[in-house]
């Protein structure tokens, strides 16, 4: 294995249904990226080799032939069509593939000949380097390699056909590389299984735009490199130096971190991926391929992608732009009711990890400005029931909470009314601000005494006869038969009660008894390999799998289905109770493998075995896996020092009887 591999799929994997569905990314540090299966087969519409922040899709593939002497051909390609037929099938001559410090690379192997391809973008710039090399070949020997581009020019989330009659891309990005020769013809009728099983048209058409050629001897290389970023006249550089820099980028990242073993290797460069530059301020993708920036998603993965990283810089950058958060919730609406609490646990998290009291002094105000923002009330629906000093959520806004799916009848899982997690955020951002009004040197009592009244009230008012917590008090008419139509306190069993017990402010921190009645019911029916199911399977309108049309998808997204971002608040709360959490990541830490290569899908079915759905790169699912780990080395730390001073006290009390004993004789 080559130093710093840190993936290898040899040849059975390449070739079998595991190389359909395993999928690499590559991204560009602005949004854009590039995307597809170890096999190479396009499955998804947003496969493709250069994909612009925009989310434009562009070069679709390039598709290899070489010709060795004598003249026999071997395609590489692999594509499917309409039609069913699979060609063609050049994923057979695969012998590996492989991940190299964040770098895809493909090797094809002839005899003694292996021709190998690397993927890779230059960060900063939308601009992608597909590089072959000729790795062996008998002395003297040359091939012939040749390049067909398939492009073309439309948004991530629809598709082109050829009566649209695009057949010249240059006014939208560049190809360059040698010997290139139009070709001009349509590709029509390629489909992608993964669109057919989600429900969605499978089929459109692409553009043979041309054909790169040269002959190669042993070492050379063949680079074809794309760019979208049309006003920038920098030149590239050759494709080995892009791909090497790349490599060097994984590196530091990697040292910056501090990440040591395979896995958190992988989460480091797993990480990197979501945290994106837009206009100059950090951003964050949620997931890819077809996400794009949330202010919840970025909160809400904000510790492990940024602190656990030790990108804390970037991260107070990124705080920094949204501190006029109050002022946003009062002028429009955000489209979530729990983003700016999120922001507020960010800060916390941020200054408690770095200790910058620079930070909390500018951000007191943005503190401030949130708690004012839903005291008054904000464009989200959220106001302050004045009789529990409470969040309610309004009618209207009934599908604001993060389980946000809609239908065209309205919200999937309705939940206005008094959710759980959304007060225990309040709980908690009652805590940091009093907190940070403390270490700035400000009077904090009155906003002790509001958040201790809150904590009064949640435990009090959320306190279900089932032994946890009600999901929604005071909710609206019930969305299933449950006996029930008008207002009520809606005790199904989800994981978002374990907010009240994983945050650092948590209300129901104190209630040791009901927290360990919790954490039995969720463990017991909640928590499965790859995450914490939204839904337990005992309840009404459970629903044990995540597939079909968009109707049966989203249906399913939060009434059963696992969300591996839970894992995070899971550990927490477990270790709040003093329960072993070491047993949790195994699972996801073998997923890395198996989806979204060296990433965290964004969901999975609710019923065994659990397969991974949804998007195969998640923001906050990665950072979960992050902050999972990270709780439990400090756990394990913390039993390591403790277990070496019991020992020590345990001899001195074992070898002063036996000094007395020698003296007394």
């Amino acid at each position: 294995m080559p130093p710093g591999s840190v993936m290898t799929f040899g040849p059975h994997a390449c070739t079998t249904p595991a190389g359909f569905e395993g999928e690499w990314l590559v991204t560009d540090g602005l949004g854009g990226y590039a995307t597809g299966t170890i096999a190479g087969l396009r499955t998804r519409r947003y496969h493709a080799l250069l994909v612009t922040p925009t989310r434009q899709v562009a070069l679709a593939a390039l598709d290899p032939v070489l010709r060795l002497p004598g003249g026999v051909e071997h395609r590489l390609a692999v594509h499917e069509w309409g039609s069913g037929s699979l060609d063609p099938q050049g994923h057979h001559f695969l012998e590996s593939f492989e991940i190299i410090e964040g770098v895809p690379r493909w090797r094809w192997r002839f005899g003694e000949y292996v021709l190998e391809r690397e993927v890779a973008m230059v960060h900063g710039r939308n601009a992608v380097a597909v590089v072959h090399r000729l790795v062996a070949a008998p002395p003297g020997a040359s091939v012939r390699l040749s390049l067909t581009a398939l492009c073309t020019w439309r948004d991530a989330d629809g598709e082109r056909f050829a009566e649209l009659d695009f057949s010249d891309f240059s006014d939208f990005y560049d190809l360059s590389g040698p010997g290139f020769v139009p070709i001009g013809e349509w590709y029509l009728d390629a489909y992608y299984r993964e669109e057919a099983a989600r429900g969605l048209n499978p089929v459109e058409d692409l553009w043979a735009a041309g054909m790169f050629a040269a002959d190669l001897r042993a070492g050379e290389t063949l680079t074809v490199t794309a760019r979208s970023d049309l006003a920038d006249e920098t030149p590239l550089p050759d494709g080995p130096a892009i791909v090497e820099a790349a490599r060097r980028r994984a590196r530091k990242l990697i040292r910056q971190a501090g990440a040591r073993g395979v896995t958190d290797k992988l989460l480091t460069l797993a990480a990197d991926a979501f945290i994106i530059d837009r206009n100059g301020t950090p951003d964050v993708v949620a997931g890819y391929p077809w996400f794009g920036s949330y202010p919840r998603d970025t909160m809400t993965a904000y510790e492990g992608l940024f602190l656990h990283t030790n990108r804390a810089a970037e991260g107070r950058r990124l705080l920094l732009f949204w501190g006029d958060l109050g002022t946003r919730m009062r002028e429009a609406a955000l489209g979530d009711c729990d983003s700016p609490l999120w922001y507020i646990h960010a800060v916390d998290r941020h200054i408690a990890h770095t200790g910058d009291d620079s930070l909390a002094a500018e951000l007191l105000p943005a503190v401030e400005g949130v708690i004012a923002a839903y005291t008054k009330g904000t464009a989200d629906g959220v106001t302050v029931d004045p009789l529990d000093g409470l969040l309610a959520l309004d009618a209207d806004h009934a599908g604001g909470t993060w389980m946000n799916a809609r239908l065209p009848r309205g919200p999937v899982t309705p939940r206005d009314g008094k959710p759980v997690e959304l007060n225990a955020l309040w709980a908690n951002a009652l805590g940091v601000l009093a907190a940070l009004r403390e270490r700035c040197g400000r009077d904090a009592s009155v906003v002790h005494t509001r958040r201790d009244a809150v904590r009064a009230q949640f435990v009090k008012r959320f306190r279900a006869p089932d032994g946890w917590l009600y999901d929604v008090v005071d909710a609206g008419p019930a969305p299933y038969p449950k006996g029930g139509s008008g207002v009520h306190d809606d005790s199904v069993l989800r994981p978002n009660q374990l907010l009240a017990f994983s945050l650092p402010y948590a209300p129901a921190a104190d209630e040791t008894r009901l927290r360990d009645d919790v954490l039995r019911a969720v463990g017991e029916s909640l928590l499965t390999p790859l995450g914490l199911r939204t839904l337990g399977p005992g309840e009404y309108g459970y629903l044990g799998g995540h597939r079909g049309g968009v109707v049966a998808r989203d249906t399913a997204y939060h009434q059963g289905t696992v969300w591996p971002w839970w894992l995070g608040p899971y550990s927490d709360s477990m270790c709040a109770a003093g329960r072993p959490v070491d047993a949790l990541p195994p699972a996801l830490e073998g997923h890395l493998g198996e989806y979204g290569l060296g990433s965290v899908s964004e969901i999975a079915e609710g019923d065994a075995p659990y397969r991974p759905t949804g998007a195969p790169f998640s923001a906050r699912s990665v950072a979960a896996l992050l902050h999972a780990r990270t709780v439990i080395r400090q756990n394990c730390n913390l039993q390591a020092a403790q277990a070496p001073q019991t020992g020590k006290l345990k001899l001195a009390r074992e070898a002063a009887p036996r000094k007395r004993r020698n003296a007394l004789r």
